[in-house]
């Protein structure tokens, strides 16, 4: 399921004030255990970019002016790619069969706007820059994107892309219908399917994100963490309540998977979540991420969570595989057409 963005509400600074404030008057509903409910769909998407833009130094929040501005500019962003993506409907001159794909899909399948109210100017509030911390000397930085293949070597850590098309080894982590782009942990948005639900019973709690359909069953009892030699995909979750507040704690990634963004690998990734209810249809999301290996500091972010009236849907990735046999039987089919040319020369 995709959130249908058919109110975008308009973002001022008084909103922010008032939501913090209705917060202190919020009686958070509970379970039949007690728990706090966190229960349902959820869309995590956000127009807020995750670093702050230099221009903005240190400050935190936009002011009035700035968020008037920021509304024109998404607007005008918008039209200006709905008029591209209309010329390239009509437009014979459209790119030659067999030629190299210019971007991935059009602006119709991407969500360019969050649903909940945010001001601030950046997700990530620690560093105080709001900007990713250095990197380690030797962290690698994974390069592929969406776009021709760069030069590379197995495992490839990078979402999008690849290094070659002999294997699917050599293609991005989502394109192998592995992780999701904005799945996490931590959950990040952006693009399209932000969306996750929330399961509870007494003694466990499950997030499941909408894309690639994986869900993180979290024991809630104390138990103590699986054994540090089992590495897994999205880690290792074990939960608790402190008052009002789901925390949890993750650790165990492997090392398949960038530590963030394009950085580094995993291996050595802590992951500190918070889920908060504020009101009846925001969830609170603060993530604290640490890996010596990969930055020089810790990345802190908050981002709001809001409910969305329906259910997810699988997420049928390559709609069973079909787009990876495809990848490959491509180049196949490209590599035989350039050796028969080579021996007809």
């Amino acid at each position: 399921m995709k959130a249908k963005l058919l109110f975008i509400s308009a973002l001022i600074a008084p909103i922010f004030m008032t939501f913090a404030q209705a917060a202190d008057d919020y009686v958070v509903p509970r379970t039949q255990w007690g728990q706090p409910d966190l229960q349902g769909s959820w869309n995590f998407n956000s127009s807020t970019p995750m670093q702050r833009p230099e221009r903005f130094g240190t400050q935190e929040f936009l002011t009035p002016e700035e968020v008037e501005q920021d509304r024109l500019r998404q607007e005008k962003s918008r039209a200006a790619a709905d008029a591209r993506d209309a010329e390239l409907v009509i437009n014979p001159e459209a790119p030659p069969v067999g030629g190299i794909s210019i971007a991935g899909y059009n602006n119709f399948w991407y969500e360019s706007a969050s649903i909940g109210e945010n001001v601030r100017t950046s997700l990530i509030v620690y560093p105080p820059n709001g900007r990713l911390p250095e990197r380690v000397d030797g962290a690698v930085e994974h390069t592929a994107n969406l776009g021709p293949d760069v030069p590379g070597e197995r495992p490839v850590l990078a979402t999008f892309g690849g290094i070659a098309k002999d294997g699917p080894e050599d293609r991005g982590l989502s394109e192998r219908c592995l992780v999701g782009f904005n799945a996490g942990p931590p959950l990040t948005g952006g693009g399209y399917n932000a969306n996750v639900q929330i399961f509870q019973n007494k003694d466990h709690a499950v997030i499941m994100t909408e894309m690639i359909h994986d869900a993180r069953i979290i024991p809630l009892d104390g138990r103590g963490p699986i054994d540090d030699e089992i590495r897994l995909w999205s880690g290792d979750s074990r939960g608790y309540w402190d008052e009002d507040t789901l925390v949890v704690e993750t650790g165990n990634f492997n090392n398949l998977t960038p530590s963030f963004s394009r950085y580094g690998d995993a291996t050595d990734k802590t992951l500190t979540e918070r889920f908060t209810r504020v009101n009846a249809a925001t969830i609170e999301y603060e993530w604290t991420l640490n890996d010596p290996s990969t930055f020089t500091d810790k990345i802190t972010a908050i981002m709001p969570i809001t409910k969305v009236e329906g259910q997810l849907y699988e997420y049928g990735c390559h709609e069973g595989n079909y787009g990876m046999v495809n990848i490959l039987r491509g180049e196949r089919m490209r590599e035989l057409r350039a050796a028969e040319e080579a021996s007809n020369q």
